[in-house]
């Protein structure tokens, strides 16, 4: 059985390999291609529900 380490007292190299190991995984996916379209960030001016001038 392996004594524990705490991780400030590894060394960097062993950090590192926690660090990635503890990292996501995208799982073959380019999170690039994963972004908002541009149309939802755009502010409207117009109201949601136009008032009717009918009255």
């Amino acid at each position: 059985m392996e004594k524990f380490v705490p991780f400030e007292k590894l060394s960097k190299k062993a950090q590192r390999k926690i660090n990635s190991a503890r990292r996501r995984d995208w799982n073959g996916l380019d999170p690039t291609t994963r972004v908002v379209p541009e149309e939802k960030k755009v502010y409207k001016r117009k109201p949601k529900h136009p008032v009717s001038f009918d009255e």
